[in-house]
């Protein structure tokens, strides 16, 4: 039975905008498929790799090229991580936007056979990969991780029964552990014991994950509303709109109320906090830019909020087409 029709929506900079050139505007705009099909997407803050019926393929300002013999992608703005079957390889950036993959890579690793339901980068046997150096790092053998997401200065695992694990750097709380401090290993985000979890996403200096029963769990800074909790800098915001179309510079109603609310604010959510979404919606998939969160319920509808001025790449699942009609 053939899949169903979809398209992806592409929201934010553009790599033509990245560039210097003319792009589309900050979207959403649609990401074009060709006649194979877009199955995944990879972005990052210039280019984009995609996964068509005919392989991967980098896409960037002017620039749409294939990668052949590839199979999974892992880009940065310094680096691109590519698997195939028998080695997980970095290269340049600059490298992997020419003509074609010359030279010596910037690292490589070999890779023993696998099923073929190998978990997905940047997971690697006995480790996973960081599209910057050092490339790769072991994880202990406890940790039996099924996924992996990486943040700006974080990491976080989702065990093999559904338990999160996260380490790295904790000064804004995206952690979970209820304290700013970092860990240099995995660690059990306990306040998530007892809750299986189906899905994880890591975004700057902010975590999210998924519940088996649709709830949704934040974690982290919230600078820019991006853990959809009260945030001083986006009432601010719009504290000083309200007082700009008032055409006053005295001190408007809106900002008392603010000053009045400051304890009310939440600047960073140290454990996992439970979402209280609209009308009770469960939530099958969860995405996180710098600043920023995206959902897809399990009514294929998607929900985003955070920083509006997210200056890279973003991407929304494959969507069905009747939703954008």
């Amino acid at each position: 039975m053939a899949a169903p029709a979809c398209l992806w929506l592409v929201f934010g900079f553009s790599p033509e905008e990245a560039a210097g050139e003319p792009g589309p505007g900050p979207g959403p705009w649609r990401l074009e498929a060709g006649p194979e099909g877009i199955s995944r997407v990879w972005p990052a803050w210039s280019y984009v790799v995609v996964e068509t019926g005919a392989g991967l393929e980098v896409r960037s300002a002017g620039l749409r090229r294939p990668l052949p013999g590839w199979a999974e992608a892992l880009p940065s703005e310094t680096h691109l991580v590519l698997r195939g079957a028998a080695a997980a390889v970095a290269w340049r950036r600059e490298a992997a936007l020419g003509a074609a993959l010359q030279g010596e890579p910037a690292w490589s690793r070999p890779l023993p056979p696998e099923p073929p339901w190998r978990r997905p980068l940047p997971l690697l046997p006995g480790g996973f990969a960081t599209p910057r150096p050092p490339f790769f790092t072991a994880l202990p053998a406890g940790v039996r991780a099924r996924r992996l997401v990486l943040g700006t200065e974080h990491a976080l695992a989702l065990g093999a029964a559904g338990e999160v694990f996260s380490w790295g750097g904790g000064r804004h709380g995206q952690l979970g552990h209820g304290q700013l401090e970092a860990e240099l290993q995995p660690r059990l985000v306990e306040a998530l014991a007892g809750v299986p979890m189906r899905a994880v996403a890591a975004g700057g200096w902010h975590s999210a994950s998924v519940s088996e029963a649709g709830d949704l769990y934040m974690w982290g800074w919230n600078e820019s509303g991006q853990l959809a909790l009260p945030s001083k800098a986006l009432a601010e915001e719009r504290a000083r709109d309200e007082d700009k179309g008032a055409g006053s510079t005295k001190l408007m109603p809106c900002q008392e109320q603010l000053a009045a609310q400051d304890a009310a604010f939440i600047s960073i959510q140290a454990f996992p906090a439970l979402l209280d979404l609209p009308q009770d919606l469960e939530v099958s998939m969860v995405s996180c830019g710098s600043r920023h969160t995206a959902v897809v319920t399990r009514g294929g509808e998607l929900y985003t909020w955070g920083w509006a001025n997210e200056e890279m790449i973003g991407t929304a699942p494959c969507l069905p087409n009747h939703r954008m009609d």
